[in-house]
């Protein structure tokens, strides 16, 4: 089985250097490069092709949602998976960067055990966290975010996708989604599938953000 390649983007030296000695020494894990800088992670991301970016929020001149963003447009479903690097003061910035596509995120003082496992879970095409958490974070910037979405996007999608976007909004899982509407979680699977073709969307965080702008859902009413 061939390797994880992982990009590490961070402007702090240190930061870079102990991610990436932590990832080199982990068997079936590999570092491509680093970047210090946005514009750089770019250029190294579409250089290298990872399958996995660990990419920092602040760092200089084009940042860490710019950065996701130019990744993400230019790789399209191929792209790679974007971890973002967080110290969490600002939850505007991380909920921006999941929209762009980001995979989801780590804090910056993350034991090494729980990095190597991130990594692995996004590689295998999963979320990071929980969804349930992806979702709290969510609502602590929705709840003083204008809805920005037309709900008109959602006019293509079925009934059933509809319900289930709703319910990924939520912060349920596949399995969960299947035994709420009584449907195989491969079915689920595959309507969540739909879902984002026809909405576009290249990660699972990117539902949870649409259902909320699309006030599909609100930070007070869950499914």
């Amino acid at each position: 089985m061939n390797p994880i390649r992982v990009l590490v983007a961070d402007d702090q030296p240190l930061i870079r250097a102990g991610l990436t000695a932590l990832l080199n020494a982990t068997p079936g894990i590999t570092t491509v490069g680093e970047a210090d800088n946005g514009a750089r992670a770019v250029e190294l991301a579409a250089a290298e092709r990872p399958d996995v970016i660990l990419m920092d929020i602040r760092m200089p001149g084009m940042d860490g949602i710019a950065a996701t963003r130019a990744i993400m447009a230019a790789a399209g479903e191929d792209g790679p998976r974007i971890l973002i690097l967080t110290t969490f003061d600002l939850p505007v910035y991380v909920y921006t960067a999941l929209g762009e596509g980001a995979a989801g995120f780590l804090l910056k003082d993350t034991p090494p055990d729980r990095i190597i496992t991130a990594v692995r879970t996004v590689a295998a095409g999963d979320m990071l966290i929980a969804p349930r958490i992806t979702r709290d974070l969510v609502e602590t910037y929705a709840e003083h975010h204008r809805t920005t979405v037309d709900r008109r996007m959602l006019g293509g999608l079925t009934p059933r996708e509809t319900e289930v976007l709703r319910l990924v909004g939520g912060g349920l899982t596949n399995a969960e989604i299947a035994e709420r509407l009584v449907l195989s979680e491969a079915t689920v699977k595959t309507h969540v599938k739909r879902v984002m073709s026809k909405l576009n969307l290249s990660s699972r965080a990117q539902a949870v953000v649409m259902a909320y702008e699309s006030a599909l859902i609100t930070p007070r009413h869950r499914p």
